[in-house]
């Protein structure tokens, strides 16, 4: 059941009506029942994975909880540690045995092809669960808390169920801390005119980003990365600049839609995305991109590693240990690995670079302050991150091939014939001028929000008849220029897959 389905338009209100209709005190069970029902729209069998993984992390909680009680550091701190690495084995055995078995056991035959031992490989006709890295993540975070004695177990089981399968978020995130939602379970949720307002104007800018925004630049960029060896340098060119648009549109949809639907009920869930392609860094752009995500590593990862503290080798051994990682919870294939090392390499590699500018700014007394060097660098991490998309969108052969075609660009069809590339990747006039205008209020609203302009506030502070001037506006070009309908077929989010 995805968020831009029919069935979600009928079942959303329902839940949402039912929810502020029944008792306080019943509301947690009525909603981990929803959540299940949601989960097991895809699959019902693989509910039984996410029970698994949610007993486990409860069981896993309450034992750390036990283990404060004895007296003896050593003794407990060991206990701790044995308990806590069963649960990781666990839930990490679970989400390797799905995403990971065929890449890994593959990986393991052309090794020992390269010793000239000869395997069979074995190959499992396995599908991947719906949101399983995700809900994994948001559960043994769960446990890493409760380990470290920051947050206290939840001793009701049911409680903890809704913390793991929430259903706004179970499938794409946010991945959740239970610092933060889990106390939001407990308290009593009134219906609040100006929080169902909100979370609406969230899901309504969601839909538009999804519908008009990915779905209409996924036309050309499929056509042309499917097509990739009849294609011009230009053509790739501008297929990996939509696609940066097209992911960014994709992944911030599902998580507007996600904190808009969780804020109709009275839930805040956290930001993921907060204007990635205004950052003048690639580590800027990281603290920007996917925030649930990278604060994940940064905390259970990056920072257990030894984070920056013991000296600048190790601080960048951890980077790339913390990106390659990312790169295969994305995807068990090698072009995310790859994908994940460029955005580690490009980190260390300014790292190494940071004197250097720092000389260089003071030798040609460059004003770091000023909008154009400001923007010639957020124009140079763009570029980096794009180059990077490449390979997350494609196999690493294509995408090296792809990046030899735009290097190899002919100035007759790249700067004379530009009109008729735009039509051969499916951009018509007409599609052209919608992308257009789409992408500028894309614009405008990303401005806004890199100047801390609350759009939702401002609209609804104006008069009623402009107010809902802008609502039906918005309404109307969804339904008008959004892909769906007839002959359509849901499109998956992209970060669904992982």
């Amino acid at each position: 059941m995805l968020f831009n389905s029919l069935e979600f338009m009928i079942f959303f209100p329902i839940v949402c009506l039912a929810y502020y209709v029944i008792p306080h005190r019943v509301r947690y069970l009525f909603l981990l029942a929803c959540s299940y029902f949601f989960y097991m729209c895809w699959n019902p069998t693989y509910a039984l994975l996410l029970l698994t993984s949610t007993a486990a992390t409860y069981g896993c909680g309450l034992l750390l909880g036990s283990f404060e009680e004895i007296a003896d550091e050593k003794k407990r701190n060991l206990r701790k540690k044995t308990v806590l690495a069963l649960t990781f084995l666990i839930n990490l055995g679970i989400l390797f045995f799905f995403k990971y078995f065929n890449f890994a056991a593959s990986t393991l035959v052309r090794l020992l092809g390269l010793a000239n031992i000869a395997v069979e490989q074995p190959v499992l006709d396995l599908v991947l669960p719906v949101g399983i890295s995700f809900y994994t993540f948001q559960s043994l975070g769960y446990t890493m808390d409760v380990y470290r004695s920051d947050i206290k177990p939840e001793r009701n089981f049911f409680k903890y169920a809704l913390f793991v399968s929430f259903f706004p978020q179970i499938v794409s995130g946010p991945i959740g801390r239970a610092k933060s939602l889990l106390p939001q379970i407990d308290e009593k949720h009134s219906f609040s005119f100006e929080q169902v307002r909100g979370g609406l104007l969230l899901m309504l800018y969601g839909y538009f980003q999804k519908l008009v925004l990915t779905e209409n630049l996924a036309i050309a960029v499929n056509s042309v990365f499917d097509t990739y060896d009849q294609r011009t340098g230009f053509q790739l060119l501008m297929a990996s600049l939509l696609y940066a648009f097209q992911i960014y549109c994709d992944f911030a949809s599902y998580s507007n839609l996600a904190r808009g639907a969780a804020q109709v009920m009275g839930f805040r869930l956290m930001e993921n995305f907060n204007v990635p392609y205004f950052s003048q860094s690639v580590a800027e752009f990281w603290r920007r991109w996917h925030i649930s995500l990278s604060s994940w590593f940064r905390d259970y990862l990056y920072i257990p590693l030894g984070g920056n503290r013991k000296g600048k080798l190790r601080k960048h051994l951890n980077i790339m240990i913390v990106f390659l990682v990312s790169g295969l919870w994305h995807g068990a294939s090698g072009h995310y690995v790859v994908w994940g090392f460029l955005n580690g390499i490009y980190q260390v590699i300014g790292e190494w670079m940071r004197p250097v500018k720092k000389w260089l700014v003071k030798v040609f007394r460059v004003d770091e302050e000023a909008f154009s060097h400001k923007l010639l660098k957020g124009i140079f991490t763009f570029a980096l991150i794009d180059v990077s998309w490449i390979f997350f969108r494609n196999p690493f052969i294509q995408s090296l091939k792809i990046l030899f075609r735009i290097a190899g660009l002919n100035t007759d069809t790249y700067w004379f014939t530009w009109g008729n590339n735009l039509e051969a990747m499916g951009l018509t006039a007409q599609s052209r001028n919608l992308l257009v205008a789409a992408l500028a209020v894309l614009l405008l609203v990303e401005i806004c929000q890199y100047k801390k302009i609350r759009l939702t506030e401002w609209i609804t502070r104006q008069g009623i008849w402009f107010r809902w001037l802008i609502y039906f506006a918005a309404i109307f070009g969804i339904l008008i220029f959004g892909v769906y309908g007839p002959g359509y077929d849901a499109s998956q989010f992209i970060y669904a897959q992982f």
